[in-house]
């Protein structure tokens, strides 16, 4: 059995289709099935159900793919340990992250390069739901997202910071002149929100029914570029994450407006599947975090919007 064959076979349940995962592997695909045949003969099992095209794994091809997975990472961090005794960290840190995250991340990425010059960093936007299966599956060293979701199964959690929201509003708008605004008179306003689909936004809308209070947004969007590039026309609100405003600020003519802080803020962290051994990288980035405090970085970022509206 060759790691190779481990790789088409990962490849191919990824991509779901021969052609393309021949293409991610730069192979033909006659060479692909050829590979993932005689991994079959090897096993002694049939791994992938065929008919006219890709039709999906074997129950055995499950279990194979699983152990692929692990096998694949392992020699992952094989390199990534000999590299460490060789003084140079090298190798690939596969980060995911929630996209309302994705802002602050280059806290974190940016410290890590400059510490390891000969590591490189993949840096993936993604559904928490999909975090919580790539970090199971091997496919993802460490990410960043939250830490109290209850789906998120066996990993180890790393809190950053607490996630406080704002009203992003017009400078004439009706609550742009208020210290502070509760949800119930932010549902009256018009808003444009990130969609249903995402952690985010299922959490402002426990925290409006808590107020007693729902909302039908105008614009909904799966980024927060998109809900910027709306709102900077200046039409509508927006509920904000303190942490976007490292990246993204205030449009010119907007103004931000504390909203009441739930009693237990979402938290925001690194997360790792708990199992062993630990993905080299994945510690390395972890020995840098506590040198760049990412909540007292964000905290300033939001003191300094919010200290001209004092």
């Amino acid at each position: 059995m060759l790691l190779r064959q481990l790789e088409y076979l990962v490849a191919l349940a990824r991509e779901r289709h021969f052609a393309r995962a021949a293409d991610a592997c730069h192979v033909s695909q006659p060479s692909l099935s050829a590979a993932i045949r005689k991994l079959e003969h090897e096993l002694g099992a049939p791994i992938v159900r065929r008919g006219r095209r890709f039709e999906g794994l074997t129950p055995e091809g499950e279990r194979v793919l699983l152990w692929a997975h692990r096998i694949l990472a392992e020699c992952d961090g094989l390199r990534q340990d000999l590299s460490t005794m060789r003084s140079s960290l090298s190798g690939v840190l596969r980060v995911g992250t929630i996209p309302t995250s994705l802002t602050a991340a280059t806290l974190l990425t940016t410290p890590f390069c400059e510490r390891h010059p000969h590591a490189r960093v993949t840096l993936e936007s993604l559904p928490s739901r999909e975090i919580t299966r790539r970090l199971a599956e091997y496919e993802l060293d460490i990410a960043l997202t939250y830490v109290d979701d209850e789906e998120l199964g066996a990993v180890r959690t790393y809190p950053l910071y607490e996630e406080r929201y704002l009203l992003l509003t017009p400078r004439d708008g009706e609550l742009a002149g208020r210290e502070r605004v509760r949800w119930a008179e932010v549902a009256t306003v018009p808003l444009c929100l990130l969609g249903q689909q995402m952690r985010n936004r299922r959490i402002l809308d426990g925290l409006f029914a808590e107020a007693g209070a729902s909302v039908v947004p105008a614009i909904e969007t799966d980024t927060v570029s998109g809900l910027y590039a709306h709102v900077a026309s200046r039409r509508w609100s927006s509920v904000i994450s303190h942490a976007w405003l490292h990246m993204f600020g205030v449009p010119p003519g907007m103004r931000v407006v504390p909203l009441e802080n739930p009693a237990q803020p979402p938290q925001i962290g690194l997360v790792m599947a708990d199992r062993g051994p630990e993905p080299i990288l994945a510690r390395a980035l972890l020995e840098v975090t506590p040198r760049v405090d990412v909540r007292g970085v964000l905290e300033r970022v939001l003191a300094g919007f919010l200290a001209p509206a004092r």
